[in-house]
């Protein structure tokens, strides 16, 4: 028995919650897998995993084992990284989500110039608006914006982003200038309608309640609509910023305190955090700087 690839194959049934899933992400066979975890428990002496005909779930023996192989296995992967970084390597592969907007803008270049500096990696970006779920879908991290409220993720912050009322100048002419958070409610407001506080503007510590007169579940779309005067959104700077410096749009209750969302590196909680996806974290974190690159002067 290989132990490693059976501490490993043991490690991703507890993660995924099957052995077919754990199988498919370790690009081996159901049996194969199965095979590693009893090899495993034969050696140990120990049951470590109780098999009833729903789900799989830890015994006492095998939740103490666990914790102690993740903590063997991101000690291996420390001592490893640290070998690496003196010649320079960073191999295998990474599985990323990210945000389309942001990752087309600040997630797709950072990463192309870190994969050119580690060419021993390959990697695999979808960039998609949904809250993927890591361990079932298999991603080894996602960049996530926002306020985070899931306690099986572990988020390391990267940067921050502001948040911006705009409109067009062409619009402001036309339906005039929102002095008030509340006069936001006789303007056409353009909203995101996959969010569940789509209609619901978050300034200044307060909750504005705004009527939608276009909807997307897109941010550019959004500030498509804003730029051409179809009406006022509230969007993040790295998406504003180079319309607000070109005069397309203007920023709104500038002497309220904008809301600030966070940018995090997000992975499971349960899973060990591998040298590749902490590298590439502090990569992320330096190359987007603080303050952020997408900040508005």
């Amino acid at each position: 028995m290989n132990q490693l690839s059976a501490i490993q194959a043991f490690l991703k049934v507890v993660d995924l919650g099957s052995y077919t899933r754990a199988a498919d992400a370790l690009n081996l066979s159901r049996t194969q897998v199965s095979k590693l975890v009893m090899q495993l428990e034969q050696a140990l002496g120990a049951r470590l995993l109780q098999r009833t005909t729903r789900r799989l779930q830890l015994t006492d023996a095998g939740a103490r084992y666990r914790d102690k192989a993740q903590l063997a296995l991101q000690q291996l992967d420390d001592a490893a990284a640290e070998l690496s970084a003196s010649t320079n390597k960073v191999h295998g592969r990474l599985r990323i989500n990210g945000p389309m907007s942001f990752g087309i803008r600040y997630l797709a270049p950072l990463l192309t110039e870190f994969m050119q500096q580690h060419p021993q990696l390959t990697v695999q970006l979808d960039l998609n608006d949904r809250r993927v779920d890591l361990l079932e879908e298999g991603y080894d991290m996602a960049i996530r914006i926002g306020h985070l409220d899931d306690a099986s993720y572990v988020a390391k912050p990267l940067a921050t982003c502001a948040m911006h009322v705009v409109a067009a100048p062409d619009y402001l002419a036309r339906q005039g200038t929102p002095r008030a958070l509340a006069e936001l409610k006789q303007h056409r407001c353009l909203t995101y309608h996959s969010s569940r506080h789509g209609n619901t503007w978050h300034i200044a510590k307060q909750a504005i309640s705004v009527d939608s007169y276009f909807a997307s579940n897109n941010g550019d779309s959004l500030v498509i609509a804003a730029e051409a005067g179809l009406g006022i959104a509230y969007q993040p700077s790295f998406l504003v910023q180079q319309s607000i410096r070109q005069g397309r749009l203007r920023t709104l209750f500038n002497d309220q305190p904008a809301e600030q969302l966070g940018v995090y590196a997000v992975y499971p909680a349960r899973q060990y955090l591998s040298a590749n996806v902490r590298l590439l974290s502090d990569y992320l974190k330096q190359g987007w700087g603080n303050p952020a690159t997408w900040d508005i002067d």
